[in-house]
Formats: C-alpha cells, structure tokens, sequence
C-alpha cells in the first residue's frame, strides 16, 4: 500500500471493501466516500482511514444528529453527526419528503431560506454554502425556494415564512454557539419554530433519503432556476414597517440626547439594527469597529455570546466610556438575542441579566399598552409569557396588573407554539421571554429578536431619561412595585453524557429508590418537578401540567423559603444548567439578606445535587 502513488491510493480507498472490523462503520465508510461531493471533508474521512483511526471514524459516521432545541445543531466537518455540505443535503431531502406529506401545495407556496455568517475553511463549509445546498435540493425538485441574497437575522426566516405563506423555512445558524459549530433551524409555516411531533417525523424522513438525490449537489441551480426568488429587499421593508407597532415614542426618540453603542458581535446584525433605530427616529447608535463586520473566527471575543457579560463586551464597554455613552446594546451573532448595560453615576457598568431586561420589559410594554388602548380593550385579554426557568416577575405583575401570564417548556419554539394557540383565540400578547437574554417584544416574528428588543431598550431609555430614570433605578421601582425577583443562572460543562444521567439519576433515587430528595443542605424542599418523567408532587394527581421532556433532563426544585430553583441539560450545548431565584413579596425589601439566602441555597445545590469535584465538572469560567 505504501509504494501506491497518491492517485492509486484515493482510488483504492474509494473501492476496496473496508476491513475494519466493524461491519457498520465499513458500511458508513463506504456510503460517505461515496457520496460526499465536498474535497475538503472527503479528504478528513480518508485521512483518517489511512491513519487507521477507528474509533474517531466510527464517532463522526455511526452516529447521526436529532433535533434539540433549536433544530439541528453540531461542529461542521466530516461525518454524519456534524454539520457539512453531506449532512445539509440529506436533512433537506428529509424535509422535502415529509412537507410533501403534509402540503398538497408545497409546490405553489415554497420555502424560505436564511443564513448567518459562519464558516469554516478546513471543511470548506460556511452557513452561504449552505443555505445554497438546502435550496438545490428543492429546486431540483421543482420546489419555488425564497434564498437571501444575503445574511440576516434569524428572526427574518420565521417572519418571511409567515409573510410569504411558505410551508416551512430554514435558518443556518449556530447563534451564540463557539464558532466550530453550524446548524439547521427549523421553522413551521406558522413562523413558530418546530414542536413534536414534526421533528420525530422529520428525522425519520431523513433516515429514509441519506443517499444524495440527483440534482442534490446542483449549487448552479440558484443562479439559474427560475423558481429561486430573493425575498430580502421585500421582507426587509416589511419588517421595519411592523416594527412601528411597538414604537410609541417616535418624536421623543428623535430629540433625545442620549448616546446609545451597539456591537453586533462579529455577526448579522450592524445593518439591521441602525435601520430599526431609524425607524424609531433615533440617530444612529455607535457601532464597535472591530466588531460590526461579519467574521466567522469572532476574533475579538473569547466566546460570541454577550451573555458572558462584561468580560466579552470589554470594546463596546470602552467605546462608550469614550464617546460619553451611557447604553450599551450587544445582539449575538444572528441577533435574536439582547445584552444591555448602563454606566452608573460611580462610573461602574450594570451589565443587566435577562431576568432583569424582562422585567423592565415587563413594566414598560405593559404601561405602553395601558396608555395607547383603545376604550373597549379588557385587560383580561392580554398576555405575558415565560419559560419555566425565567424569572416569575411577569407573573409578580400580571397578578397585581390584571392581565395574564403564562410559562412554558424551555426554548422559545414553546413560546411560539403557544402564541399561535393565543391568537387564535382572539388574545393579545404583549411580551415573552427567556431568562438567556432571549425576548419577544408584541407579536410580528413569532421567535425571539434582538434587533426589535434592542430599539425597545433605547425607546424605554430615552423615555425615563426624560425624567431624569436611569434603567437600573427603574428596575428597582418595578422591584419595589412587584416584589423583589433575584435570580442567579449559572453552568458547569460535562462532556460525558453518563455522567449527566447519573447526576440526574441520583437525585431521582436519593435516599431510597424512586425518592426525589426532601432536603437539600440544610433547606427543606416543599415539591418537585420532573419534566422529563412527567413528576409534578405539587399536583393532585402527581401530573406535571407542563408537557413531559424525555429527551432532555429538568429538575424543578420548590423550596420552603420561597426560592425556586432548577436543574436541566442544554439542548444546544454540552452544559448542565443552574437556575434559582428568590420571588419576595414587595413588603420584603432587605435585598442584602434575600441575596444572601440565595448564594446559601446555591451553594448547597452545587455541593449536595450537582457534585463538580465528584463528577469531574469544569466550572463557568468568567
């Protein structure tokens, strides 16, 4: 073998019968060289083939991706579990059979495709190329496909879906995710992203088409097909029209003398927002150089998510500092998500937490809502809505204020699925959230969205600077008002899927078979939740009334001191999450001794539930 020239070598590869012991990773080896059209990834498969690199060969093919939160989301490279050219083929064919199933009239209403600005030379693999391969494939089965001519938001495919009356669409994204990943999100022609069973369906699609279609690999198609069309310039126009429909202070904004920075974080959204602040009336915010032009290595940031905080918005920060801004407004790198913070008189900066935008978000779409109604609007038909790990502030407000609130399952294609059911009924949604920084701000895009929630921010901003507010010392009036939410969220990353299981296991089994705990520490726990058996000690007849998660673990502990607090796995990332807040009633206002309950409490959870040293967990590191 070794004195085969190259050329003999890559042929030989391609057409001897693998022996690698292992009937099921021969197999995989074979269908991938077979198939994958892609040189860079068929060369990382081969490679390892020559290096005789079982296990790793038999990692990145004998497994495939499913669905998590948000859609299909991995490392791009080589295999059937990442993200390549291979991987987005066979996921569309999937997606082709199965909308064929469901739509007599997929053929007239089309689909709608998105991408971010991702990418990764080694594998020759970016969100563009992507986006290109998903609508070849249906355009070579004579399916009209909405492409962007460019790079957006994520919220503009699920807004474009609905718009355009397409059956589906897809984004190509990984958010906030390190900048190895890509993914594959999924959206309904409601513009609500993919529930169950759709996603099992899908999958199962999938499994059923793996071999590349022809035509499948026929990029070409989306310069010659005449049944591309390039939705951009028309959504765009459409999106920033609906976007007056949450602006309520336009003349006030134009005059304001505040000074708003905004960093897109190396991603979509620099054109975007500053055409949202227009819309609004404001002057442009202040871009951060380094960071306003797309790149894919995220140079400037150890991580490209602003929910780390002040360590990974340090430019933007001293930006400010510099040009006498007091706001600061980041959007992830496919801005459906929002950071902010504020200078403080002491020239400090408050880096506010999602639970804590919610909560301003909370008070100001309410109050706007009360101050524009018309004279027949009942608030008994109004709705706020969160995930079940976000704060209860907007269940604080809704209580004293009339209107509804409601929770549901982790990740924001809960809240959208719930929206629809809402609105279908004649409801009004005003505001929904997650507490990782995710919000929804009226009901025009049925996902979160950090170009509207950005211009809301500056709107409410410029609206108390009129009265001389800052927003932190608004926060602390809607705290006074409502009750005192303290809330802290937190990770430890664990790369071992058994480890996980057990942990949760545990806590299933704690001092006797099928006995959740009754302490934890030295706090005593009054009910449990387990969203992934269906375990709620809270209700009569021991049911959760949220749905049950199988795939994923959550565990929701009540406490006897009022706190709430819980446990679950990442959907897109390999973390076990943390999340506990203290709910007081507004007679209670000693923050101080409410916050340190909560360190205590956190404190036992970690050592006693979670168990990093024992479990080999690594830290969040700030």
């Amino acid at each position: 073998m070794a004195e085969n020239t190259e050329g003999d070598l890559n042929s030989n590869l391609l057409h001897a019968p693998y022996h690698t012991g292992d009937p099921q990773l021969d197999t995989a080896i074979g269908q991938w060289l077979r198939w994958d059209k892609n040189p860079k990834t068929k060369e990382q498969i081969e490679n390892l083939l020559r290096n005789g690199m079982n296990k790793e060969l038999r990692d990145r093919l004998c497994c495939r991706m499913t669905f998590g939160t948000a859609g299909l989301r991995s490392a791009m490279g080589a295999g059937f579990c990442y993200i390549n050219d291979l991987t987005v083929i066979q996921s569309t064919q999937g997606m082709y059979k199965y909308l064929e199933r469901c739509f007599s009239d997929f053929k007239q209403r089309g689909f709608v495709v998105g991408y971010d600005t991702r990418g990764q030379v080694t594998s020759s693999c970016s969100s563009q190329r992507l986006a290109k391969l998903t609508a070849a494939v249906l355009l070579a089965r004579d399916v009209p496909v909405y492409l962007f001519s460019r790079y957006v938001p994520t919220p503009f495919v699920p807004y474009a879906v609905q718009k355009l009356k397409a059956v589906a669409g897809v984004m190509i994204t990984a958010s906030h995710n390190r900048k190895e990943d890509n993914g594959y999100k999924v959206y309904w022609e409601t513009g609500a992203q993919i529930t169950s069973p759709h996603d099992k369906e899908i999958l199962k699609c999938i499994e059923e088409c793996v071999e590349p279609w022809n035509g499948s690999w026929n990029d070409n198609l989306v310069d010659t097909s005449p049944l591309k069309r390039d939705p951009l310039q028309d959504i765009c126009r459409r999106y920033m029209e609906d976007l007056k429909k949450i602006c309520f202070y336009r003349e006030l904004n134009s005059k304001t003398t505040l000074k708003f920075v905004h960093t897109s974080f190396h991603g979509v959204g620099h054109d975007y927002v500053q055409l949202a602040f227009k819309v609004f009336g404001f002057k442009p915010p202040i871009p951060v150089p380094e960071q306003k032009d797309p790149d894919p290595d995220f140079s400037t940031v150890k991580c490209p998510n602003p929910e780390e905080g002040e360590s990974v918005l340090e430019l933007s920060l001293r930006l400010a500092e510099k040009e006498n801004a007091r706001i600061v407004l980041a959007t992830d790198p496919d801005a459906d998500r929002l950071a902010a913070a504020e200078l403080q008189e002491n020239g400090s900066w408050k880096v506010f937490t999602g639970n804590e935008l919610a909560a301003l978000f909370g008070w100001w779409m309410f109050d706007c809502w009360k101050k524009n109604k018309s004279r027949n609007a009942d608030v008994k038909n109004v709705y706020m809505l969160a995930t079940t790990v976000s704060s209860k502030i907007l269940k604080a407000i809704a209580l004293k204020e009339g209107f509804h609130f409601e929770e549901t399952l982790p990740g924001f294609k809960w809240i959208g699925s719930r929206i629809i059911d809402l609105l279908e009924n004649g409801k009004e949604v005003l505001f929904a959230f997650e507490e990782s920084i995710g919000f929804l701000c009226g009901t025009s895009v049925l996902d979160k969205d950090g170009v509207s929630a950005a211009v809301v921010v500056a709107e409410m901003a410029s609206y108390l600077e009129t009265m001389n507010i800052t927003l932190k010392q608004q926060l602390v009036k809607v705290y006074e008002k409502y009750g005192y939410h303290i809330s802290k969220t937190s990770y430890f990353l664990c790369y071992e899927p058994s480890t996980i299981k057990s942990i949760f296991e545990r806590l299933r089994n704690f001092d006797s078979p099928k006995e959740y705990p009754k302490f934890c520490g030295t706090f005593a726990i009054l009910h449990v939740r387990d969203i992934t058996t269906g375990y709620d000690s809270s209700q009569p007849n021991k049911k959760s009334v949220l749905p049950v998660s199988k795939n994923s673990q959550m565990i929701t502990f009540t406490f006897q001191n009022g706190c709430v607090a819980t446990l679950r796995t990442s959907g897109t990332e390999p973390k076990i999450k943390y999340y506990a807040e203290m709910c007081a009633s507004p007679d209670q206002s000693d923050t101080a001794l409410l916050e340190e309950e909560l360190k205590k409490l956190i404190d036992a959870l970690i050592e006693n539930f979670l168990q990093p040293s024992k479990n080999g967990l690594i830290w969040r590191s700030v």
